[in-house]
């Protein structure tokens, strides 16, 4: 893997310290305390938010018309999500484009910003376990092509099978994001799998398996407020690595749960552009970054900028009518079912195709019932 000495991995002031990469050695984030530094913020438009409420529709042109004014008004951002999960899939199932000539063209119009991706540890971007050597080619490859920071989960928090992926990331000299899955509640005695120190022990197992950031993926928006803060403090005296939140708005707590995790010092937050926020996406990245000004948070972001590149995926949202989930508000049902954001909307709108949208709450219900005969697992 040939390393540019010359390119700006993070070129920004405070949060996570200026790094460089050197191509003989792994790439190293020093920990810092963030209390003191401004928020990061990740915007996830371009992969989760609309593979959330747009089934994965998206087409490229559509995100590289705009990727320009992210360039040159958004360089704050810590990280612009555009690939990885299911948007790989769907471009070549029902696109018909290339995932990686997406890939090229935004690297190309994001020179100064950090593309990211989400990866499925042995599952790479698809559906099923693919051999060391499979995963090991497509880490190179997606580093050599233009992203910069992998997200490694595993759909069970089984740090064992995260361990090719995120070798080959350090090994491609990009930045591993070793990532925690959260369910359950830290707060309830009835739910002691997953306890606080579950979550610990798997930050501890992540960092020691060679992880430059610890990810805390809330798929289903789980997390709540006072546990955030709980679970955030933890997370950084006893883990000692930046941490970087992912929630999702389902409950339409997630403005709320983010700002409690910048209390405890969180790193860095996903959000969405306001035009694509809110229920099964993520919160609202104009709203936290105006909850954020003139304290010692600020993310540095400009307010104006945002509001006018929302603008334009408000526009381009109307083109993908077709796919919206119907999802008019938020839903307190999610800490029942406990859905991950994807999850909720393909099994409703298949509900729905089946003629059962009006037992929707049956189906919820069942789908708990379901999680429970399993013996309470992980859902991604």
């Amino acid at each position: 893997m040939k390393v540019n000495p010359e390119r700006v991995y993070f070129n920004y002031k405070g949060g996570f310290p200026p790094v460089s990469f050197d191509a003989g050695k792994p790439a190293s984030i020093p920990a810092e305390t963030a209390v003191t530094h401004p928020k990061r913020i990740t915007d996830t438009t371009m992969r989760d938010a609309q593979e959330s409420l747009l089934a994965t529709r998206m087409r490229s042109i559509d995100m590289i018309k705009v990727a320009p004014a992210y360039a040159a008004n958004l360089p704050q951002l810590f990280s612009v999500e555009c690939w990885g999960g299911a948007t790989f899939d769907v471009a070549y199932r029902f696109l018909q484009e290339c995932p990686w000539q997406r890939l090229r063209d935004l690297r190309a119009a994001l020179p100064n910003v950090m593309t990211q991706m989400l990866l499925r540890a042995s599952n790479g971007v698809g559906y099923t376990n693919y051999p060391d050597n499979v995963v090991q080619k497509f880490v190179a490859t997606a580093a050599n092509t233009g992203v910069d920071v992998f997200r490694v989960f595993d759909s069970l928090n089984w740090v064992e099978n995260m361990r090719v992926a995120m070798d080959a990331v350090v090994e491609a000299g990009k930045v591993c994001e070793g990532t925690i899955c959260y369910t359950g509640d830290i707060f309830d005695p009835d739910r002691a799998k997953y306890d606080l120190q579950y979550y610990v022990n798997m930050g501890k197992d992540l960092k020691a398996a060679g992880a430059h950031v610890l990810g805390l993926k809330d798929m289903a928006g789980l997390l709540k407020p006072a546990q955030a803060r709980v679970l955030i403090k933890a997370l950084k005296s006893e883990v000692g690595l930046p941490i970087h939140f992912h929630t999702h708005d389902t409950a339409g707590s997630a403005t709320a749960t983010i700002l409690a995790a910048s209390e405890a010092g969180v790193d860095a937050v996903d959000c969405a552009m306001d035009a694509l926020s809110g229920n099964t996406s993520q919160a609202t990245l104009g709203t936290v970054v105006s909850a954020l000004q003139h304290t010692d948070r600020e993310t540095g972001i400009d307010i104006k900028a945002v509001r006018e590149i929302s603008d334009y995926w408000e526009e381009v949202r109307g083109h993908y009518a077709a796919f919206e989930t119907g999802m008019q508000a938020p839903s307190s049902e999610v800490y029942l079912h406990e859905m991950p954001g994807g999850q909720f909307t393909n099994l409703k709108a298949q509900a729905a195709s089946m003629g059962l949208e009006d037992r929707w709450p049956e189906v919820a219900r069942s789908y708990a019932d379901v999680n429970q005969m399993f013996g309470d697992i992980v859902k991604v």
